[in-house]
């Protein structure tokens, strides 16, 4: 199998009819097991839309460098609504917790940032969303399979297709999951029979905890932890695909918000530097690779991680050491593109700094003998250049 470049899959041309695609669908969901009378009432009259198309081509939104997103997303409201949510609803988290052992305030962060606690779901129809996509040539075999999940949850009856309802790229409920990951982890939490994460609060959050649980989540442990630096140290050390004990950290001058000591001992933990080694800093324990399997995105993961230590009562983040340049999305581009050409593997110019886009700017700031915490600056731009 041939697989296409992020650049390819970006321009990619439909040329095929979307009916005669939506035709051979049919015949893949009957044969897949679904009944007659759920594909003629979810699919039929179904017709492809442009605009899906055009906002799956431009997302941008993690590019943001984490200050400035995290500034965006984790507004006064939304920590005075889940304070508040998490105490009327003491009873429920705590069963929650008791059953997959993961804290209310873990889940009720991704709460407040998916659909600001219910209170937003989306208004696009899943399926047409999940039909267009599943026809285009980006991604067509991820939401060929999204498409026949919720095919599924209209026939087990967790869902009713006026239910069906989300975000354009086929999310639903209100911790927005794909279909296949709804169909296999969402759970019955409030017993009425129904697995309902659009219409009850306890089935999603349970769910939620439960795909946490499924990702690894280990009970009565930390997730992140916001810390200081030294100013030198082995920067190439600081990435989140990297562990040591803290008592290792701790030797290399890491200490805790405000100056204390770290516990020294053989918890593994990633030093996490969002914004290099001038910035913000975080500790992420084992429970923090949860948040990336989630979503992929540091920046994201990251601020869905803080929020809930600010639920538990961490003070809001440190911007750090001094002024940080901040990289947006054409500067992440450039940074990518001059990668590029000299080599490496970047995941694709899409301005935004993930993984493979990290380790290659580390690689180049040891060889221009560069402090190596794998986040570009306009001089490391300049030099690349």
């Amino acid at each position: 199998v041939v697989t296409q470049t992020a650049e390819a899959k970006s321009t990619c041309r439909n040329t095929g009819s979307f009916d005669r695609w939506l035709s051979g669908f049919k015949q893949d969901a009957a044969a897949a097991g679904i009944s007659k009378q759920v594909i003629s009432a979810a699919l039929d009259g179904v017709t492809f839309n442009k605009s899906i198309i055009k906002k799956d081509r431009t997302q941008i939104i993690f590019s943001d460098d984490w200050l400035t997103l995290s500034g965006k997303l984790i507004s006064a409201g939304r920590l005075k609504t889940g304070a508040a949510k998490l105490k009327y609803n003491a009873r429920m988290f705590n069963s929650i917790k008791s059953r997959y052992g993961v804290p209310g305030e873990v889940v009720t962060a991704f709460w407040a940032l998916e659909t600001d606690f219910g209170g937003f779901l989306g208004n696009d129809s899943t399926i047409r969303s999940l039909a267009t996509l599943a026809y285009d040539c980006r991604r067509p075999e991820k939401f060929h399979k999204e498409l026949m999940a919720a095919l599924k949850l209209l026939q087990n009856g967790d869902l009713r297709l006026g239910e069906m309802k989300g975000a354009w790229a086929g999310e639903l409920g209100q911790l927005q999951f794909l279909p296949s990951y709804y169909e296999k982890h969402a759970v019955d939490f409030d017993g009425d029979g129904r697995r309902n994460m659009v219409k009850s609060s306890a089935d999603a959050l349970a769910s939620a905890a439960n795909y946490m649980k499924y990702l690894g989540w280990q009970k009565g442990q930390p997730w992140l932890q916001e810390v200081e630096v030294p100013r030198n140290m082995p920067w190439e050390q600081a990435d989140v695909t990297i562990k040591h004990p803290r008592s290792q950290w701790a030797k290399w001058g890491v200490k805790r918000r405000g100056g204390k000591k770290l516990r020294a001992d053989s918890l593994p933990a990633s030093l996490i530097l969002p914004m290099g080694r001038n910035g913000p800093a975080f500790l992420g324990y084992p429970n923090f690779d949860a948040y990336l399997t989630w979503n992929e995105s540091l920046t994201y993961s990251l601020t869905a991680a803080y929020l809930g230590t600010r639920y538990l009562g961490a003070p809001k983040a440190s911007p750090g050491r001094g002024k940080v340049a901040k990289m947006g999305y054409k500067e992440v581009k450039a940074v990518q593109t001059a990668l590029e050409r000299r080599g490496y593997d970047v995941g694709g110019v899409d301005g935004t700094l993930g993984a493979k886009s990290r380790a290659a700017v580390r690689d180049m700031q040891l060889k221009l003998k560069m402090p190596a915490d794998g986040y570009p600056s306009p001089e490391f731009l300049r030099r690349i250049r």
